[in-house]
């Protein structure tokens, strides 16, 4: 046995066959294909195409020159603003202690992972990294049926009949509304009848809000208002203020599970330590609001709704049925009505027709198959982020200040979106 293949055998067996992130792998392979000269419309990374807030921005810059560590949990004055922003939008009475910072909800979620021996439940379909974290830590992972009829939505039944067989079996159920990938979220007796199930059960629920403010009238509720002693509210800073590069995410405690808090800031002090001091002051303006952090959320929303309402009517006209986006900047678009005409082609998998996409017409999306199903669920996540977010900004406040957003304002602020659209119609009519 060669040092190669000794080294290979050594490497943990839950790494193994685990490809990189599918939302990172796409956007570094679009990179690449562009600095080969490719012309790819990339819609496959869900990054936020809008600026960081221009006061959130000067508020790094002021605060470039802190080098201190600070405390695992994060800064007392962060955790302040953070309580008192979560207190604000979901009429709670969170604590700065229920608070803890890190590089990012994606890293908090892996080591609340590590923290709590459970097996973790996750609607099908769901972002790329829920499973793939568990499998390298060791969990069990229960893939929840949703149907395309509820909006690829939990249902409160569903639910039951999976905790009802061992019903003191510990387990993390995570929700994440508006969904990556549909755009869809949850009504309120939706949410009330989950959270009285995961109360049944004493599930620990994690909220993933991460677009919750990116709801595009601006009305999300947090499933912690109704399962208040078992929901932890995971958001950040990377999809509602464009600081995704930034890397920094909170989880919100109830009282009941400090417990599980401090056991994360254990492994966080052995781990990453804390998060960067700088981006951590900066974060306190971001979270403590005002008036021009209102306006920069309200115009964004405005855009990202006329987008997705755009790019669901034009998908739908295709014959490609498509949920109606309700927030987040995604689509989950069904192109099985064409699974004949595909199939001449050799398509016959959701991989095979974004590589297809990809090479032949330069529009990247991610299969379906990276978000829990099968692989010959003939559906792909569609990312509406390809472009100018400062421009968009500046049109929607300024001469489309008073004026209803329509296609019109699409075509001019968001060409590539129409390009794509135009791209895939014609694609799919030569098949």
């Amino acid at each position: 046995m060669d040092i190669q293949t000794d080294h290979n055998y050594a490497i943990n067996l839950n790494v193994r066959g685990i490809q990189p992130s599918a939302t990172l792998r796409i956007n570094e392979l679009s990179n690449q294909l562009r600095l080969e000269g490719r012309d790819i419309i990339k819609l496959g990374l869900g990054q936020s195409p809008f600026p960081v807030p221009a006061r959130v921005v000067e508020a790094l810059q002021a605060n470039a020159h802190e080098k201190d560590y600070l405390p695992v949990k994060g800064l007392r004055a962060l955790r302040e603003a953070i309580a008192g922003y979560v207190n604000r939008k979901e009429r709670m009475r969170s604590s700065w202690e229920d608070v803890l910072i890190g590089p990012g909800s994606k890293e908090l979620l892996f080591i609340l992972q590590l923290a709590y021996y459970g097996d973790l439940l996750i609607p099908r379909p769901s972002w790329v990294s829920y499973a793939p974290q568990a499998r390298i830590i060791g969990r069990s992972v229960y893939w929840l049926p949703t149907h395309a009829e509820n909006n690829w939505q939990l249902t409160a039944e569903e639910l039951d009949i999976v905790c009802r067989d061992d019903a003191s079996r510990p387990r993390i159920l995570i929700l994440n509304y508006p969904s990556n990938p549909t755009g869809c979220t949850y009504t309120d007796d939706q949410l009330l009848a989950i959270a009285n199930v995961a109360r049944k059960y004493r599930l620990i629920l994690l909220s993933d809000e991460i677009y919750g403010e990116v709801h595009f009238e601006g009305r999300h509720k947090s499933i912690a208002r109704y399962y208040p002693e078992g929901t932890i509210i995971s958001t950040g800073l990377s999809k509602w203020a464009g600081a995704g590069g930034w890397r920094l995410g909170t989880f919100v405690f109830p009282p009941e599970l400090r417990p599980l808090q401090d056991a994360m800031a254990i492994i966080a002090s052995e781990t990453y330590t804390a998060t960067s001091a700088p981006i951590q002051y900066a974060a306190i303006t971001a979270f403590s609001g005002g008036q021009d952090l209102d306006d920069y959320l309200h115009h964004s929303r405005r855009v990202l709704k006329v987008i997705g309402e755009y790019m669901h009517q034009r998908l739908c006209d295709m014959g490609v049925p498509t949920q109606k986006p309700e927030g987040a900047f995604y689509l989950f678009p069904d192109f099985s009505s064409y699974r004949e005409a595909l199939s001449r082609r050799d398509i016959k998998t959701s991989a095979a027709l974004c590589t297809s996409l990809l090479e032949e017409i330069g529009i990247a999306i991610l299969p379906a198959s990276d978000f829990g199903f099968a692989p010959d669920q003939l559906s792909a996540r569609l990312a509406f982020v390809d472009f100018d977010g400062a421009q968009a900004l500046a049109l929607a406040a300024g001469d489309y200040a008073d004026e209803s957003l329509s296609d019109e304002f699409v075509e001019l602020a968001a060409p590539r979106m129409k390009q794509a659209m135009d791209k895939l119609e014609q694609w799919l009519k030569q098949l």
